[in-house]
């Protein structure tokens, strides 16, 4: 056995990045930059009024109460007054439109008083001329720079700077073989001796939350035949995900039918709970991780080694799944030779593991929102005491 950070660094040099194809930006959200997008026009484009108010033309620089001007027009956005103001003269301005030549700040219409076309401010003006200067924000040329993952804000954002496209990585294929004669489908019959398949369905939904292309394949039975019709069909993927068939028994026969293809093993096992039969190497020209067949441990170790190796492909670093601190609120027990990923639910700043933390416990995998770690050999711990988590 291995232990987890050794087996993330051997998946991570399995990983390659992926090409680049260009999207429309409404298609661009949670896909990965790959080229910097620079800015077609700045933000604001003009100087812009920041309130409701009036530009004025200040005569002397003088900015006091008392101050009167006459009005000349009107400015709105969408709508700028193209004259320029002269010393005393005003012009009603909204929000966000442009000011004029010649206006010197505005004046909010709360500090004003209107009779006819003459104003008069009434207050003293606060800090600043409430006018948004040109480029504020950003000037043409300005760039975001790859890799990102492009969030709502950034496609706000791109949209501003006036870039209708942009170029992204693309997405990974990850082709899904649940393996076993145990397995039906969800809304199949099982007979007295089966079970639902059920991790495949968990697994593609972490694969294309994190911008990957999921393809559940066909159930592969408990033979070699079976299963490799399932790696032929898998042909031309980014990566391969089996679950299930990665141990050592009998009827485990994952790792010898990829053998036989072919796979260039880069480990087997990892000194982890849950997720110890992991296996990987490449297969052909793709990423293969054998996954455990448990539901809670197909997908823990789907978090900790396929999450972060899609992300790899896709550009991003190269990095583990962050690890966050909490406080536990209870007690816990000394730990065993393997690195422990507790199933856990966080409230703020405090974790409380479950008590029964069996990896066959799906509905425990539900309520959970976090993994507490425990290093191998770790001394009991208790209530209060600060501890690592990963997000889940």
């Amino acid at each position: 056995m291995i232990p987890v950070s050794a087996a993330l660094d051997h998946v991570f040099a399995l990983c390659q990045p992926l090409g680049t194809e260009e999207v429309d930006l409404r298609d661009a959200a949670g896909r990965v930059l790959a080229r910097p997008a620079t800015a077609n026009r700045a933000q604001p484009p003009f100087s812009a009024s920041a309130m409701d108010g009036y530009a004025v033309c200040d005569a002397d620089g003088t900015a006091d109460a008392g101050q009167s001007y006459t009005v000349i027009g009107e400015a709105a956005a969408g709508h700028s007054f193209t004259r320029t103001l002269n010393a005393g003269q005003a012009v009603r301005i909204f929000t966000g439109a442009p000011v004029p030549e010649g206006a010197t700040r505005v004046i909010i219409q709360e500090n004003i008083t209107r009779d006819g076309d003459t104003i008069t401010q009434t207050a003293p003006s606060g800090d600043g001329d409430n006018i948004r200067p040109r480029g504020g924000d950003f000037n043409v040329g300005d760039t975001i720079a790859p890799p990102k993952r492009l969030t709502p804000a950034d496609l706000t954002l791109l949209a501003a700077m006036n870039i209708p496209k942009v170029e992204v990585a693309r997405r990974p294929t990850v082709a899904l073989i649940a393996t076993g004669d145990e397995l039906v489908m969800p809304g199949e019959t099982p007979s007295p001796d089966q079970i639902i398949a059920s991790n495949s369905f968990g697994l593609a939904a972490m694969i294309e939350a994190a911008g990957g292309i999921a393809r559940m394949l066909p159930i592969a039975r408990d033979s070699e035949d079976s299963l490799r019709q399932s790696f032929d069909l898998a042909a031309g993927s980014d990566m391969i995900v089996t679950i299930g068939g990665a141990s050592v028994g009998d009827h485990d026969i994952v790792g010898k039918v990829a053998g036989d293809l072919g796979l260039e093993r880069a480990f087997h096992k990892v000194a982890m709970r849950p997720g110890k039969p992991l296996m990987s190497g490449r297969i052909g020209g793709s990423v293969m991780l054998g996954l455990p067949g448990n539901p809670v441990a197909s997908m823990v170790t789907g978090r900790l080694f396929v999450v972060p190796a899609l992300e790899a492909m896709t550009g991003l670093p190269a990095q583990p799944v962050p690890r966050l601190k909490a406080r536990l609120s209870k007690d816990i027990s000394a730990n065993g030779p393997r690195e422990h990923y507790m199933r856990a639910r966080l409230d703020g700043d405090t974790a409380a593991p479950f008590d029964r933390q069996d990896s066959s416990l799906m509905s425990i995998l539900s309520r959970a929102n976090a993994l507490v770690v425990r290093a191998p050999h770790a001394e009991p711990a208790r209530a209060g005491e600060v501890v690592e988590y990963v997000p889940f």
